[in-house]
């Protein structure tokens, strides 16, 4: 059956379509974005600047209580997608806002460790259902050509969260004694409170639908309208060739039952383990460089430092997830920067001085970073509805496991090996297995052709 090209009146609607979706909703999506990482991360700038004393903690301990705030995220990260899919985004995603912003903001009392472990386990209870809900969120925007591009400047906000929130923290742990608080509680402080206010500004700033959008046209809203409608029409409900699913069990059966969501969930798994271990003890390697190399490092010199990895992530970002959008995605998109980031970063503590560590720690976060936006573009391919919702909710629910195993696993080979060897060449291991897997997965066929993960992994059409 022929198609045809559509007409120049469409392209200029698609055009104008798309980049009023990039400018209104985009960089407030990221915003969310970029406080929610900061939040989450915050602990790692606290502990090497005070915390960590105060409190006593180990490095095992601190990475117990790094990882326990996924163990809530995880128990309540599917059914918090599905209310979000029932819900509407904007009502959802406000209220998770709101609702982390007020627990983050207790940490600035946290008192103990058994404090610190119920107050990370809350935090990640509050925030479970944000970053699949954001993803797709944006996914129901725009057509499947245009989602690589959308997601890559949506995830600017993550490389971008440590190169300004590093610096951030830093200069908010020098308040100290800023309303009688030690330095990093002020910190604390400071980080929560956007979260809260945030949230209340997406409570009426938020669309949930290109239909209900006043700054579209009505030519605009219509073509979205019928492009995302079409595109539905044609996915799986899980890569298993049935129809897509619509209601709450049918939509779980599909999304826990398709063996390609589980393989994107262990892909990412590997990727998310790297992301945390690097997330969490990045600053507390570069304070180690004090005893290392000899060197002395203000506390803003740590943030610095601790940033310096995360502006050529951003960059690597947008440039690989503009090759994949005007190329095609391909397997290698994301299976290289695996790969790379899998060798890199157990080579970084063979190093001879804190500048080179810091180099090859940079082509672990560029390889990281660029492959991620590339591979959130393939969930929503092939999955649609309330079946998208469960699928990209169990895949990220892997990847908190990961977030989990990174932190804690990370800090108890610390502990028990002496040094950050052992544990960075298991983060190596498991970056190299997601490699492997996305090559094997761009081999396996979908039983259905049309507009299909498959299709976009190997041919890139």
């Amino acid at each position: 059956m022929g198609t045809f090209a559509p007409s120049p009146v469409i392209r200029d609607v698609e055009r104008s379509a798309v980049k009023k979706v990039a400018r209104r909703l985009v960089p407030f999506v990221a915003l969310m974005f970029f406080v929610n990482f900061l939040d989450r991360t915050a602990v790692s700038f606290a502990e090497p600047n005070g915390m960590g004393d105060d409190l006593g903690l180990s490095a095992a301990q601190f990475g117990l209580a790094s990882g326990v705030f996924f163990i809530g995220y995880i128990l309540l990260e599917v059914p918090s997608n599905m209310a979000l899919h029932r819900f509407g985004a904007r009502r959802w995603l406000a209220r998770i806002m709101v609702t982390w912003g007020i627990v983050s903001l207790l940490f600035t009392w946290v008192e103990s460790t058994g404090q610190l472990y119920g107050l990370r386990f809350l935090l990640g209870v509050a925030e479970a259902g944000f970053f699949p809900g954001a993803i797709l969120y944006l996914s129901q925007w725009v057509p499947a050509r245009h989602r690589t591009k959308i997601l890559a400047l949506f995830y600017l906000a993550q490389p971008l969260t440590t190169v300004i929130g590093a610096p951030l923290a830093g200069l908010l742990i020098n308040q100290h004694g800023a309303f009688g608080l030690d330095g990093w509680r002020f910190m604390f402080l400071g980080v929560s409170i956007p979260a809260i206010l945030l949230g209340i500004i997406a409570w009426f700033y938020l669309i949930d639908r290109p239909a209900d959008a006043k700054w579209l046209t009505q030519d605009e809203k219509d073509w979205l309208t019928a492009e995302l409608a079409r595109e539905n029409g044609t996915k799986t409900d899980g890569g298993q060739g049935k129809a897509p699913g619509h209601g709450g069990r049918g939509a779980l059966k599909a999304a826990f039952t398709s063996g390609r969501v589980w393989v994107l969930s262990l892909v990412y798994f590997g990727f998310i383990y790297g992301l945390y271990a690097l997330a969490f003890f990045l600053p507390t390697i570069i304070s180690g460089f004090e005893d290392q190399y000899g060197t002395k490092f203000s506390v803003l010199d740590k943030g610095l430092i601790t940033a310096i990895p995360y502006l050529p992530a951003a960059i690597a970002l947008f440039f690989w997830s503009r090759h994949a959008t005007r190329h095609g995605t391909r397997a290698w998109h994301i299976a290289g920067p695996a790969a790379l980031g899998g060798i890199s970063i157990p080579l970084a503590l063979y190093m001879g001085s804190p500048s080179a560590t810091i180099a090859v720690i940079t082509v672990t976060a560029c390889s990281i970073f660029a492959a991620l936006p590339v591979f959130w573009s393939l969930p929503s391919q092939f999955l649609t509805g309330a079946a998208a919702a469960a699928g990209i909710a169990l895949i990220n629910t892997m990847g908190n496991v990961a977030g989990f195993a990174a932190s804690y696993i990370t800090g108890w080979l610390k502990d028990f090996s002496g040094s950050y060897y052992l544990p960075l060449f298991v983060v190596g291991g498991f970056m190299l297995l997601s490699a492997v897997l996305m090559l094997w997965l761009s081999t396996r066929p979908l039983p259905q052709a049309a507009d299909t993960e498959q299709e976009l992994i190997t041919t890139g059409h």
